[in-house]
């Protein structure tokens, strides 16, 4: 049987879609967090960067930590150096000296970034199995909008991620998480009247492929139809309106389930006052996975009928004038807190659901001074997942996660800073799931394992950007 499939599906339920890793330092995830002036080349500004860290890693397998065999800790000293760079349409004040007062006709913005990771291990007993995990992440990302502020206009995006993640029972190389992620996506707007009323509809394009043999029945596609239009009602308010039709496709011979999933959102937008922005989106959203035959029989399905919800409130330390500021970079100081319940596809069972509660700090002193801190408690809820002979492998069961970041930075000049990072992960719940079935052929008995575990993450660095 496979090795340890059902923690290679729990490890994966926060990691299916594109969003930025926590791996990436916060500058990479944001890059109006931590671009310069840029070097301009025509039209178009170049923002290249190298940085450089130290840091500690205390748990970096993720292990419950019982003091023996496959669930004892390894901690690290870790090493990072990281070259990115940023290409964009001219933006700030070298826009602004040559606005001759009508919008561009094309805005566009792309990144790319590598990062080289090092690790090495406390113990001497550890050394060979931290050496063979450095490795190198990756990503690059690209934003096209064609005739932007126009009633008719037409965007494209996409982003490719590469994500290591280590098996956190078998560290050898080929039983690696490791895995690389493509979303593509294009859409035509509609904007009459100025901007009052806008409308998108739009497709888009979702790939993950697993890098390890291992894991290749987890190689799956998406396929989205989404739209969302916005009704400014007041000067500084709008209803809204997001919905998306996707199609989940498993690429390779799996016990998984395809399915199809419907979401749809509406809600309020807007500034209340020049300090204060308000977000309240409610919805529902259902998913139609369908049963798979294997060899092995049937694996049931198991499906998603319930609300989801988005609401936010936002305090600005500098006023904000318009609707559109409420979205302004991380940088410009502020304070959020806000409550997020979705569900999405799952390695483990068809699917799993997430309501989250979090708060975020942002606050940029005389552009010298950089402090940015995020937390959130999240509980996940899994269904009944099923063997392929159709006899139950998990009851539902569900996990409680905490995690914060915090990012600060000082900058000595324009383009040279020095920054530090601490993050927290945290699974409080002592849940043990089925990592291998009793082998009758071989009396191996059945082994069920730990999720809980708790890490530190640490870094000091500094780094060049322009």
């Amino acid at each position: 049987m496979r090795l340890r499939l059902a923690r290679a599906a729990a490890v994966f339920v926060t990691t299916t879609t594109l969003a930025a890793s926590a791996q990436q330092q916060p500058w990479v995830k944001d890059r109006r967090l931590g671009e310069g002036m840029g070097v301009r080349t025509g039209n178009l500004e170049l923002h290249p960067s190298l940085a450089a860290e130290i840091g500690y890693d205390s748990n970096y397998f993720q292990r419950a930590g019982d003091g023996t065999g496959e669930e004892r800790v390894i901690d690290a000293l870790r090493f990072r150096a990281t070259g990115a760079l940023g290409l964009s349409t001219l933006g700030g004040d070298r826009k602004q000296a040559i606005d001759s007062g009508a919008p561009p006709s094309v805005a566009f913005d792309a990144g790319l970034h590598l990062s080289y990771n090092e690790l090495v291990a406390l113990s001497s007993d550890d050394a060979d199995t931290m050496s063979n995990q450095r490795h190198v992440d990756a990503s690059a990302d690209f934003k096209l909008h064609v005739l932007p502020q126009r009633p008719w206009s037409f965007d494209a995006y996409g982003n490719a991620v590469r994500t290591v993640e280590p098996n956190n029972t078998n560290p050898v190389e080929d039983n690696a998480f490791d895995r690389d992620s493509l979303r593509l996506g294009a859409g035509i707007n509609w904007r009459p009247g100025g901007g009052l009323f806008e409308w998108r509809a739009g497709y888009e394009f979702v790939m993950h492929v697993f890098e390890r043999e291992l894991f290749t029945e987890f190689n799956n596609t998406q396929h989205s139809f989404k739209t969302r239009g916005r009704w400014r009602h007041l000067p500084r308010s709008a209803l809204v309106y997001d919905g998306s039709y996707t199609l989940v496709r498993y690429t390779n011979e799996t016990a998984q389930n395809d399915g199809d999933i419907v979401k749809w959102m509406i809600g309020h937008n807007g500034l209340i006052t020049k300090h204060f922005a308000e977000l309240l989106m409610v919805g529902w959203a259902a998913s139609f996975y369908e049963a798979r035959d294997t060899a092995a029989g049937s694996v049931q399905a198991r499906n998603h009928d319930s609300f989801i919800a988005h609401a936010e409130i936002k305090w600005f330390l500098i006023p904000q004038p318009t609707l559109e500021d409420t979205s302004a970079p991380v940088g410009l100081s502020s304070i959020a807190a806000g409550y997020v319940r979705d569900f999405s596809n799952s390695y483990l069972g068809a699917f799993y659901e997430r309501d989250r509660g979090y708060v975020k700090f942002a606050y940029f002193m005389g552009g010298v001074l950089l402090l940015a801190l995020e937390g959130g408690v999240s509980i996940y809820n899994y269904p009944h997942t099923f063997f392929p002979d159709g006899s139950i492998r998990e009851t539902p069961f569900g996990e409680t996660r905490i995690d914060a970041q915090l990012f600060s930075e000082y900058r000595f000049s324009d383009i040279f800073a020095v920054n530090a990072t601490v993050r927290y992960d945290q699974n409080i719940n002592d849940r043990r799931i089925l990592a291998s079935r009793a082998d009758p052929a071989t009396g191996q008995p059945e082994v069920r394992e730990n999720l809980a575990f708790e890490r530190w993450r640490a870094f000091v660095g500094a780094r060049l950007f322009w």
